[in-house]
C-alpha cells in the first residue's frame, strides 16, 4: 500500500496522520512547502519520498508532483485533510485514477451555497441561502429574506470573514467589508438560524457511518470569536448512544453523507436546533480543527488516527470508542490587547482540579495577545475531561471566571 500525504509539516497534528500509517506498515510520500531538510527525524524516518512545491493549493503544482511519483511507484491513495487542501487533492485525484473523494463532492463540501441547494433537494432543512457575485445580489436575497443574515466566503471555515446583519446599515458595512463588488469575489447570503450551536464528527467508511462524534458550543460560534467578555468553550458529549435527541442527528449525518457522495473519509458537520427544529449548517470533508480529534481520543480510548489510517488503506474498523469521558477544551482571553503579563488562578485551578485536566498552554510573559478571531487556541486554553457531561460543563464555566489571564 503506497499512500501519498499532503504536507506533512503544518499544522501540527498532521504529523499524527504520518504517524498512524507508519504504524500500519503503509509505505508514505509527500507533498509539502517545506524543504525536505525542514522535516523532522520521525517525518524523515516514516517517509519513503517527499515532493517540495511552493503551493500545496496549486492543482498545477499537485499535479505535476504526483505524476512525477506515479512515475516511479504505483499509488494506491492521495490524501489531504486540511480544509484548503482537499479540493485541490480531489481534482488531482479525478485527474491522475487515484480513488478517493471525488471533485464534485469536495467542491460541495466547500461551496455553502450549492453545498445546501443538493441537501434541501434531499429533504434536509438547512437555512435559506444563496451565492451572490455583486451587493446587488445580496441585498435582493435580503430583501426577500428579511433580517437577519449572515453574509460569508462561500469557503470559508469557522467564523473567519462572516458577519451578522441586523439592518441595512450593517448590510452596507459588511457588503463593503467583504469584497463582493470587486471582480471575481462572491460570498454565501443565508438566514440566520436562531437556536443551539453544535458539531457531528464522522468517520466513514464506503459511505456509511462508522464511528462518530457529538459536540456543543458554548455560546455560539460567531459570538464567542466576536467578545472578549467571554471564555467560550465546546463540549464532547459521551452521551451520544444513549440519548434519543442525537438519533435525529445522526440520520442527518448519515443522509448528508449520501447526498454528497462522501465514500471513506473524516467529515466535520455543524448543526443548529432551536425554534424551528434541528438545522443543517455546513460541512467539511476532514476532520475537525482546534485538535479535536485529541479529545475525541482522550474520551474513547482510541487511537483515531489511526483507525483513520486503517479505514483509508484497508477498509477495516479495528477500535470501538468507550464513551468513557466527555471532554472539552476552554479558551482563556487576555483582558486586553498587548503583551501577556501572566494568569491570576491559573496555578490553584490546576491544582485543585488536576485530575480532570488533559492539558493547557499558558503563553510565556512578554507574548503578544491574539485577536479574539483567532479562534479557541489563540491565546491560553485548557483542555478537561470528565465522567459527567454536566459536571464538565460546570468545571468549564468555573475555568472561565477563576483564571484571568492579564495582558499590558
Amino acid at each position: 500500500m503506497h499512500i501519498i500525504f499532503v504536507e506533512p509539516r503544518f499544522p501540527a497534528n498532521q504529523k499524527h496522520f504520518v504517524r498512524a500509517l507508519a504504524e500500519l506498515g503503509v509505505t508514505i510520500s509527500a507533498i509539502g512547502e517545506g524543504s525536505k531538510a525542514s522535516l523532522d527525524g520521525d517525518l524523515k524516518r516514516w517517509l519513503h519520498h517527499y515532493e517540495e512545491v511552493t503551493n500545496v493549493t496549486s492543482e498545477a503544482q499537485m499535479l505535476a508532483a504526483v505524476r512525477r511519483i506515479q512515475s516511479y511507484a504505483w499509488v494506491d491513495r492521495l490524501e489531504a485533510v486540511v480544509e484548503a487542501h482537499v479540493l485541490t487533492a480531489a481534482k488531482v485525484r479525478d485527474k491522475t485514477g487515484i480513488p478517493g473523494t471525488s471533485a464534485r463532492t469536495a467542491w460541495l463540501c466547500r461551496d455553502k451555497p450549492a453545498m445546501k441547494e443538493v441537501l434541501r433537494a434531499g429533504g434536509l432543512r438547512c437555512a435559506m441561502s444563496t451565492g451572490a457575485d455583486s451587493g446587488d445580489e445580496v441585498r435582493a436575497f435580503v430583501e426577500s429574506c428579511g433580517y437577519p443574515v449572515i453574509v460569508k466566503p462561500r469557503d470559508g471555515a469557522g467564523a473567519s470573514g462572516t458577519y451578522r446583519i441586523e439592518n441595512a446599515a450593517e448590510l452596507e458595512q459588511a457588503i463593503a467589508a467583504s469584497g463582493v463588488d470587486e471582480p471575481g469575489r462572491s460570498v454565501a447570503v443565508e438566514e440566520f438560524i436562531e437556536g443551539h450551536e453544535g458539531f457531528y464528527d464522522t468517520l466513514s467508511l464506503r459511505g456509511d457511518v462508522v464511528h462518530d462524534f457529538a459536540c456543543h458550543y458554548y455560546p455560539n460560534v460567531l459570538p464567542a470569536m466576536r467578545s472578549r467578555a467571554t471564555s467560550p468553550y465546546f463540549v464532547a458529549t459521551n452521551r451520544i448512544d444513549g440519548a434519543p435527541a442525537y438519533q435525529e442527528v445522526r440520520a442527518m449525518g448519515q443522509r448528508v453523507i449520501e447526498l454528497l457522495g462522501i465514500g471513506t473519509s473524516s467529515t466535520h458537520m455543524e448543526w443548529f436546533s432551536g425554534p424551528k427544529g434541528l438545522i443543517f449548517s455546513e460541512i467539511g470533508c476532514r476532520p475537525p480543527g482546534v485538535r479535536t480529534w485529541d479529545l475525541y481520543n482522550v474520551g474513547n480510548d482510541m487511537d483515531l488516527y489511526r483507525e483513520w489510517a486503517s479505514f483509508v488503506c484497508f477498509g477495516e474498523v479495528r477500535q470501538i470508542p468507550s464513551r468513557r469521558f466527555a471532554t472539552g477544551i476552554v479558551a482563556l482571553r487576555p483582558d486586553r490587547d498587548g503583551r501577556i503579563r501572566g494568569a491570576e488562578g491559573w496555578d490553584r485551578f490546576c491544582q485543585q482540579y488536576g485530575d480532570w485536566i488533559i492539558d493547557g498552554h499558558l503563553p510565556h510573559p512578554g507574548t503578544p495577545t491574539q485577536p479574539v478571531s483567532a479562534g479557541y487556541m489563540a491565546n491560553a486554553w485548557l483542555r478537561m475531561k470528565h465522567e459527567n457531561y454536566d459536571s464538565l460543563r460546570e468545571l468549564m464555566d468555573h475555568a472561565g471566571t477563576a483564571i484571568q489571564l492579564r495582558a499590558g
